[in-house]
């Protein structure tokens, strides 16, 4: 691990440390930067949404950390969900599916040591509308609503950007950009087969359709699908489709009505963790064969938009429906028999968003000051009716079910019935000023939230305590953005944002050990600093990032804590927490240089960060689940009609260390030793390498290409492991090969 960072520091240290690297379009030299410093408003446009455009000149001009990555690199890179393409940015941490979330259909990232379990401390949006089913209530993403296939760009903005998007913004905004509309009629497909030694062929497909009328009607079909067995044992029944229709009426030069209507489902099992001596015997092996989870989601959008050169007006709209369930065995042990307690649990849940947002832009000349004023406001509202079914008991011997043995054909029976919403009204105020060589960016956010939560008693459901209760929350978030120009291609950038998070569902209807509302809750609030500088040509360029992240009172997932009378077997709160760290990343064109190594080009990430918890027994120790270094480098060669990758990630060790006490006179150990279960203890670093290659056969043959490649090529073991309901060690993807077709036509 060392030694692949150190020689991708020096890699970086010869390409410009480090950029928004991932990203090697060139910068049209006749166009200034939108935010260049002017003294009147000729050659300046307005912005307005800055992240519906994730151009390389936007992203250059960017107050913040922030990474593009594109379709091309996802091709080469042979990803086939969402994990595989963000490990790729600086910063960002990405966990293997594990425990009850553990599904293809989930996505668990952390930025800058952020818990990653289900990405709760990040805005994840879809062409910048939120994919949590409830953004507010329920912010974590144990259904992702995207396939890869249907993608253009992934852009990530770790720093900048908590005025304009929210809610929990702490870990930044990362933005999945389905593909343009184009302005000929044509389209695309392709599809990718994978497999190895261990489970079966996985099939991953797209399909993409579309063009532009002399009147400027546009509309284009999307479809992306997974389909077939993962690496581990009962991993066979991965389902995913997702489907979109997009559309764009030209009204003028200026003026401009979108929409799309989007379908996503997705079903996939969730083998389960392992014992030590489980994962020793057979680490593919599942001893969970009844545990799975399936979401659906159907979603409307519709936005109206005016842009001239100095104003930008915005209106969009957008409604959500969607539903996530799932089958979690629960087991346990009576000390004193030694039998175990088999029972299947179903978690249906359903959740609808309706949303209007409003956004106005305008440029002014004060001087040689311009400004860029921009104004905007989303009304949200949200519901959700969340359930739990039990099916009967029954007592083995056995630690696990057998999955032919029946015994679960019973009916369901009601065992808990909760209802909630949320409105949130959040407005925002910024002004971009330009004045010789700077641009500032102050600006304010201001969040209201009133969310309340209900449990409905029956004859099958059982409540102890109150079954109602209401909550209010108002904070104001102030930014302030600043960049330094010291060329089109050169910036330095500074920020310090504030960022809030409102008590979810579960954590508002939590009760403590007398059945009361849990008093020890609040919302999460956190306050960001950020200074970098960026370089970007054709030829290379980079990026370097310092953070500090100061966290109020961060919460966790744990189990019950040893005398601490309010806990409970859900959400506590840590206390203060601080992560901090260096990013960078950086890229390099040998062509440019000498033309002998014309199609040779070199892409490096490298980050370090330190995120501890300021609180209980845990306190200056590393928090869980994620890596204090990480690392990437990638080779391309390009020659004729031939393309060649190489690339290796790595990541150093984490820790599960259990759950901290608040309690002085009764601390808790911080678990370094692995535990017999599996789920406690430190999480050895891994490095993996990757190989790939494809021929290009041109126009001949309708732009026809094939690829073949191997993932893992040194078939390195490692594992992660979870402390949730399904927890235990789970094993990595083992050596993988795959091949690739994709044909235009």
């Amino acid at each position: 691990m060392r030694s692949l960072c150190s020689a991708i520091l020096i890699a970086l240290a010869g390409s410009g440390y480090a950029g928004t690297a991932l990203s090697q379009d060139s910068t049209d030299s006749n166009k200034k930067p939108l935010n260049k410093p002017t003294a009147n408003l000729e050659g300046i446009s307005v912005v307005g949404d800055w992240l519906a455009e994730a151009d390389q000149n936007v992203v250059v001009n960017h107050p913040g950390a922030r990474t593009v990555v594109r379709r091309e690199q996802l091709l080469e890179s042979g990803a086939t969900n969402l994990r595989d393409a963000l490990r790729m940015v600086p910063g960002v941490q990405v966990q293997e599916s594990n425990g009850t979330g553990g599904s293809d259909v989930s996505l668990s990232v952390g930025v800058r040591g952020l818990t990653s379990r289900l990405s709760p401390r990040s805005t994840l949006l879809l062409d910048g509308i939120p994919i949590a089913v409830a953004p507010y209530g329920q912010p974590q993403v144990s259904m992702a609503p995207v396939a890869l296939g249907n993608l253009q760009a992934v852009d990530v903005v770790r720093g900048g950007g908590s005025v304009r998007y929210g809610p929990q913004n702490v870990g930044g905004i990362i933005n999945f950009v389905t593909r343009d509309i184009p302005k000929t009629f044509g389209g695309d497909a392709g599809v990718q087969l994978q497999g190895g030694e261990y489970g079966g062929i996985r099939t991953q497909s797209h399909a993409f359709i579309g063009g532009t009328t002399a009147s400027g009607f546009g509309l284009a079909l999307l479809y992306s699908g997974a389909h077939g067995p993962g690496y581990r044992e009962k991993e066979d029944n991965e389902s995913i489709d997702d489907l979109m229709l997009k559309a764009k009426y030209t009204i003028s030069s200026t003026d401009e009505i979108t929409g799309s209507l989007h379908y996503y489902d997705g079903q996939a099992g969730m083998p389960g963790g392992l014992s030590q001596a489980e994962y020793k015997a057979n680490p593919f092996q599942s001893l969970r064969p009844f545990d799975d989870f399936h979401g659906r989601r159907q979603d409307a959008v519709l936005k109206y938009s005016h842009r001239d050169d100095v104003r930008s007006f915005e209106l969009q709209t957008y409604y959500t429906d969607s539903f996530r369930g799932s089958h979690i065995e629960t087991i346990t042990q009576d000390p004193k028999s030694g039998l175990y307690t088999h029972q299947l649990n179903a978690y249906p849940r359903n959740y609808h968003t309706f949303a209007i947002e409003p956004r106005y832009s305008q440029l002014f000349n004060w001087g040689q000051w311009t400004h860029e004023i921009s104004v905007g406001y989303r009304y949200l509202t949200e519901y959700m009716h969340e359930q739990t079914l039990r099916n009967s008991k029954f007592v083995s011997a056995q630690d696990f079910t057998p999955f032919d043995s029946g015994v679960y054909n019973a009916p369901y029976v009601l065992g808990g019935n909760n209802t909630g919403a949320n409105k949130a009204n959040a407005v925002y105020v910024d002004d971009t000023i330009n004045v010789d060589k700077w641009t500032i960016t102050p600006g304010l956010r201001y969040e209201h939230i009133n969310s309340w939560w209900e449990a409905h008693p029956s004859s099958t459901v059982i409540v102890k305590g109150p079954t109602f209760r209401r909550e209010t929350y108002s904070q104001p978030l102030p930014s302030l953005n600043v960049i330094y120009h010291l060329s089109d291609t050169w910036k330095l950038y500074a920020n310090a944002e504030t960022s809030f998070g409102a008590l979810q569902y579960f954590q508002i209807g939590q009760k403590d050990t007398t059945n009361q509302f849990a008093q020890g809750l609040q919302p999460e609030k956190a306050l960001t600093y950020e200074l970098g500088t960026r370089y970007d040509t054709p030829a290379w360029g980079g990026e370097v990032s310092l953070f500090r992240i100061n966290f109020d009172n961060e919460l966790q997932l744990v189990g019950k804590l040893p005398n601490v009378p309010d806990s409970f077997d859900g959400w506590t709160s840590l206390g203060a927490t601080t992560h901090k760290g260096v990013e960078s990343a950086g890229h390099v064109d040998f062509g440019a240089f000498d033309d002998r190594l014309d199609g040779l080009t070199l892409w490096g990430t490298a980050t370090y960060t330190h995120a501890v918890s300021k609180f209980g027994s845990f306190a200056g120790r590393d928090l869980p689940f994620y890596s204090r270094r990480t690392a990437n480098v990638g080779l391309r060669y390009t020659r004729a009609q031939w393309t060649f990758n190489v690339d290796a990630f790595s990541q150093s060790r984490q820790h599960s260390p259990g759950s901290p006490s608040f309690d002085p006179a009764n601390p808790t150990p911080y678990q370094t030793i692995g535990t017999p279960d599996g789920e406690l203890g430190d999480i050895p670093g891994w490095t993996t390498w990757n190989l790939r290659t494809e021929y290009a056969f041109g126009k001949a043959f309708s732009n026809l290409r094939l690829g073949v490649g191997v993932k893992n090529v040194f078939d390195r073991r490692y594992f992660t492991r979870s402390t949730d309901n399904n927890g235990g060690l789970y094993v990595g993807q083992p050596r993988t090969y795959y091949v690739q077709a994709n044909v235009d036509f």
